[in-house]
């Protein structure tokens, strides 16, 4: 299956339209034909489509039904090696940017090793911000939050494993990539059930969420020591936010939320803590604010933590 976008459709059909047409004046005749022609071929219009991408339908347990979305770089399946898999969040906006991002800045795995794409879509029926307010929230602060426990699982326990079975991917390349609110949910999962992915992308979390709640369940980290123990392998975190999400004067800056504080009072933190197997690393991106931030974040990213067989191409 190909991602397509719906094609408008007018509540009259072509015919109809035509047999209307009989019944105008002369002086209308001509421009209301064009009209028809034009809806005509606006009807039969193609929508665009994304090559080497597939859509599946998989709703969660819970009744909330969700697309996971695959993009396959151009070399896959040319070799029996196993690729590393980005799940992202926000699919929306960010799978056709990295997806870009990867086939134009990667150099065909020179820059970027090539990797496969798992777009995390919002439930259907819902808003993206409905959606994302549920699913990526780790507390009911009011109606229609609170649900990132139950999102944790169905990717454990139902996306992770679907794609897996499905496509060519390294099980022990699994890399979880969410900004803001998608970057909370990383830290919901990090924090939760780390061994869910083996890197951890975390742009601009929004770490100040119900009084700054991530750091109260961080506190539960004798419990995690053992998690992190028992898996006996490296967990990649890497935090990144933008020089204007502080509070300053100027139309850049933020006005009510410090993420970049919090992020390096999480990183501070995580590393305090000496847990076994978490590798951590912060970086703060210039000239960049809480909108702009991911395209350039996501390519750093992508360098550094998937990088090409070299030697570097820059152009």
């Amino acid at each position: 299956m190909k991602l397509t976008a719906p094609l408008y459709k007018t509540p009259f059909s072509t015919s109809l339209c035509l047999t209307l047409l009989t019944l105008l004046s002369p002086i209308t005749l001509a421009d209301s034909k064009a009209s028809a022609e034009q809806l005509l071929a606006q009807e039969q219009a193609p929508a665009y489509e994304l090559s080497n991408t597939a859509v599946h339908q998989l709703p969660a347990a819970n009744g909330r039904h969700y697309e996971v979305w695959i993009d396959l770089p151009a070399s896959y399946g040319t070799t029996a090696k196993k690729l590393p898999v980005l799940f992202v969040s926000d699919a929306n906006y960010a799978f056709p940017l990295i997806r870009s991002i990867r086939n134009r800045l990667g150099a065909g795995g020179q820059n970027i090793e090539d990797f496969v794409i798992v777009g995390l879509s919002y439930a259907k029926g819902d808003s993206p911000t409905a959606s994302r307010n549920l699913d990526y929230t780790p507390t009911a602060t009011r109606t229609g939050y609170g649900g990132a426990a139950a999102y944790a699982d169905y990717l454990q326990q139902q996306v992770i494993p679907f794609v897996l079975a499905h496509y060519q991917l390294d099980p022990n390349r699994k890399l979880f990539v969410g900004h803001s609110y998608g970057g909370l949910l990383g830290t919901q999962i990090l924090l939760t059930k780390p061994e869910t992915f083996d890197t951890y992308i975390l742009s601009s979390p929004s770490l100040w969420f119900d009084k700054k709640y991530m750091f109260k369940l961080e506190q539960q980290y004798t419990a995690r020591q053992q998690q992190l123990k028992q898996l006996n392998k490296t967990l990649r975190v890497q935090l990144y936010a933008a020089e204007y999400e502080q509070i300053k004067d100027g139309p850049r800056y933020a006005k009510s939320v410090n993420i970049m504080a919090d992020m390096q009072q999480f990183e501070k933190t995580l590393k305090s803590r000496n847990y076994p197997g978490l590798q951590v690393e912060s970086q703060v991106i210039a000239d960049e604010d809480h909108l702009s931030v991911f395209p350039s974040m996501i390519s750093r990213a992508l360098i550094k933590l998937l990088p090409g067989h070299g030697p570097y191409k820059p152009g």
